[in-house]
């Protein structure tokens, strides 16, 4: 079965650090890109960071860049998301997603398999 799970979320207070991890199952992530979006109470999901299938071409948001680093290991079928100087506003549901053979950009409506996201609260 083909699936993406997140995990990691969770509650931390303001300032405080969460990595977040994208495992993959069913599938080799070698072949695609990947991912990470999130989506607030009340918003529409955004694109918050993506890596390419070498790892060497990332993508950030201006609102994470400078905080959040992306990454991942090919061997383990894993990507992860490491997030510093958490702040409310990055109070979402996080998913990770993947494209097939994509280069380093991960358009919402290109994307092929989506996890079921994890929480992430930040507040004291």
């Amino acid at each position: 079965q083909v699936q993406l799970v997140e995990s990691g979320g969770g509650l931390v207070q303001p300032g405080g650090s969460l990595r977040l991890s994208c495992a993959a199952s069913g599938f080799s992530l070698d072949r695609y890109t990947i991912g990470w979006f999130r989506q607030a109470p009340g918003k529409s999901r955004e694109g918050v960071s993506c890596i390419s299938r070498s790892g060497y071409t990332t993508y950030y948001t201006d609102s994470v860049k400078g905080r959040f680093t992306i990454s991942r290991d090919n061997a383990k079928n894993t990507v992860y998301l490491q997030m510093n100087s958490l702040k409310p506003e990055d109070t979402a549901v996080y998913f990770c997603a993947s494209r097939y053979l994509g280069g380093s950009v991960c358009p919402d409506d290109g994307m092929d398999y989506w996890g079921k996201g994890t929480l992430v609260t930040v507040s004291s």
